[in-house]
């Protein structure tokens, strides 16, 4: 297999999946040329649990997607999940040099907003800018240039758990793969699946994962608030499969094919067929019933969802209402439920503005495995500069040990 340069992998590890996504640069963005997923057993509620497992299923989603590219890959941008993410708002101040806003004003006002107090089992993330505030002038998108004495920073942190990140960075290391970047998941389905204009008027995403739902709410082009669920689908698969007295994983594929999520569009004549469990022979039920066990649960977790946008201050300014993405949403009637829950516009989340195989992942399924290459394709230069870093520093580490080992 041939290595190319300008290459970029999406490692979206999930609950239920693990997802490898290859793009490749191009002059308008980026091509999608290969795909590969497999079952993920090694993660609960998005957090690893089996180390193993979880390099097991990244292993095999990843010679997936290099068998379908005919590429190899050296290097992943991977998502993070799971209850142990907290974001809120900061700001920082500084004082402006020669009375004129420059990248160095900016640069030291973000960092001053990070310069609060975290606990030492907690790590930053992400430091997403909202906007400056130019001596007594607000909402300013980009300050350099602008003639001022003060500059203040409004900025979006988000922190996680060091354990859970070391994990997440050893299992990928451990299949033989740098990682050039942690991105939260929600922002990275973001990048897939909303456009700017959605940004601009207000839109929450929505991100119903298989252990986790992720939310982010944007207004005036910038994120305001991220948030984190313990509930997903596989929530509704064990309901299913209590309910129908069938196998856990004949309950996900009847989820798939058959499952609704607002019980008006089922047709009373409706039946499907259910795999029972110690032999017995298969039963005949109508859809009708695993409708009424899927539609409460889905409706709990949307409900969860706009208790923590209205928690959030931002529900009224949401003028382009909501995206539902991740796997759930592909389930039929979720956008109707949805409707009637927020009382706005509801749709769900399919990525866009990209090329190549794009009839393969047009599915809320593989939000944020695409996602993962639009934000590696954004963020690129500031990435290779600190991975050509660290393996600097990694060669010379090798070359000192060398020389212990050959003098001493």
């Amino acid at each position: 297999m041939a290595k190319h340069g300008n290459m970029i992998v999406g490692l979206d590890i999930g609950t239920t999946k693990t997802c490898a996504i290859i793009g490749e640069t191009t002059d308008t963005g980026v091509d999608i040329i290969g795909i590969g997923s497999h079952p993920s057993k090694g993660l609960r509620k998005g957090v690893v649990v089996n180390i193993d497992s979880t390099v097991d299923s990244i292993k095999r989603a990843v010679e997936e997607a290099e068998l379908m590219s005919g590429s190899e890959i050296g290097s992943v941008y991977t998502g993070i999940a799971g209850s142990h993410i907290r974001g809120f708002n900061g700001h920082g101040i500084v004082a402006v040099k020669s009375r004129e806003v420059d990248e160095d004003s900016v640069r030291r006002a973000i960092e001053a907003a990070k310069a609060i107090a975290i606990p030492l089992d907690r790590e930053i993330l992400h430091t997403f800018p909202q906007y400056f505030v130019v001596d007594d002038q607000d909402g300013v998108k980009n300050p350099i240039g602008m003639s001022g004495v003060r500059l203040e920073a409004k900025v979006h942190i988000v922190t996680g758990a060091v354990t859970s990140i070391q994990n997440i960075v050893k299992s990928v290391n451990r299949v033989g793969l740098d990682v050039n970047g942690i991105v939260l998941e929600q922002m990275a389905s973001s990048e897939a699946v909303l456009s700017k204009d959605e940004k601009e008027l207000g839109v929450a995403l929505i991100d119903i994962g298989g252990g986790t739902t992720d939310i982010a709410v944007f207004a005036e082009g910038s994120i305001k608030h991220t948030a984190v669920l313990s509930v997903g689908g596989s929530y509704l698969t064990n309901d299913i499969a209590v309910g129908l007295r069938t196998p856990v994983d004949e309950a996900e594929k009847i989820k798939i094919k058959y499952g609704c999520a607002y019980t008006s569009l089922i047709s009373p004549d409706d039946s499907i067929e259910v795999p029972s469990v110690g032999g017995r022979p298969p039963r005949k039920v109508s859809r009708q019933i695993l409708g009424e066990i899927i539609e409460p649960r889905v409706e709990e977790i949307l409900r969860l969802a706009r208790k923590e946008i209205v928690k959030s201050g931002y529900e009224d300014l949401l003028a382009a209402g909501i995206v539902l993405t991740g796997g759930t949403a592909i389930l039929e009637g979720i956008t109707e439920l949805g409707e009637q829950i927020f009382n706005m516009p509801v749709r769900r989340g399919r990525p866009v503005g990209i090329g190549g195989l794009t009839d393969v992942v047009n599915s809320p399924l593989y939000a944020t495995g695409v996602g993962l290459v639009v934000y590696g394709n954004k963020n690129r230069s500031e990435r290779v500069f600190k991975k050509i870093e660290g393996n600097m520093f990694k060669k010379l580490s090798r070359n000192i040990k060398k020389l212990f080992v050959e003098f001493f």
